[in-house]
């Protein structure tokens, strides 16, 4: 493990490199320093998607928008606490995931710069947890900004295997489309089970509410 002291600064400046100019960020960022680096940046990104989801919860703006208030704010505290333990397994089994994807495209397989790869990639996290509010207006609104984030996070892992390990273009792109398609697949697979859970929430809803004004009134 490297002995630098983590730089919330060049923290911030390389995540928006990352969003806004990733053919250049990753073609030049470092690959190797240890795991501490890559382990804070995915906890940092998995902390801040958590209190969006947090807040959206509050506020009734998620995809369970029957919930909102207490229920919300517990339901939204679980969610805090999954997103920070989730950004930690997530970078080293992305890791894993990159692996093997360069490996396919004929790049670097060092799993190091894979993990580091894989947390520059999370920034992705607070910007799909941010959005999320779209489904408390809308579940096929929300359900199409989704999409096109994980369209754009597709795009940002096609230059990190090309730019960053070093994988051939070619083979890059052919499984960029694969998951494009499986995105598109899962959008349309997704939104009847999306809509389910969402009348079970609004159902949950009245029937807490009725609960409710049943313990006023006794």
């Amino acid at each position: 493990m490297s002995n630098k002291t983590f730089d919330f600064k060049k923290l911030l400046k390389e995540s928006q490199e990352t969003l806004l100019n990733p053919k250049d960020y990753f073609s030049s960022m470092s690959l190797s320093g240890g795991m501490t680096e890559p382990l804070l940046k995915a906890v940092f990104y998995g902390t801040i998607a958590g209190l969006l989801a947090l807040l959206w919860s509050v506020l009734g703006l998620s995809a369970m928008g029957g919930f909102g208030g207490f229920w919300g704010g517990a339901i939204g505290i679980m969610a805090l606490i999954w997103s920070i333990i989730g950004s930690i397994i997530a970078v080293f089994v992305g890791g894993a995931i990159m692996l093997v994807i360069s490996a396919i495209c004929g790049g670097n397989t060092d799993y190091e710069a894979c993990v580091r790869v894989t947390a520059s990639l999370m920034v992705i996290y607070p910007i799909n947890a941010f959005l999320a509010f779209f489904y408390g207006i809308s579940l096929t609104l929300g359900s199409l900004v989704g999409v096109v984030v994980s369209l754009y996070s597709i795009y940002l892992m096609y230059q990190a295997v090309v730019q960053a390990l070093k994988g051939k273009e070619s083979a890059a792109r052919i499984v960029a489309i694969v998951l494009v398609a499986l995105i598109v697949i899962g959008f349309f697979a997704g939104r009847r089970a999306t809509q389910t859970f969402q009348d079970y929430s609004d159902q949950f809803g009245e029937v807490r509410t009725e609960y409710v004004d049943q313990i006023r009134h006794t």
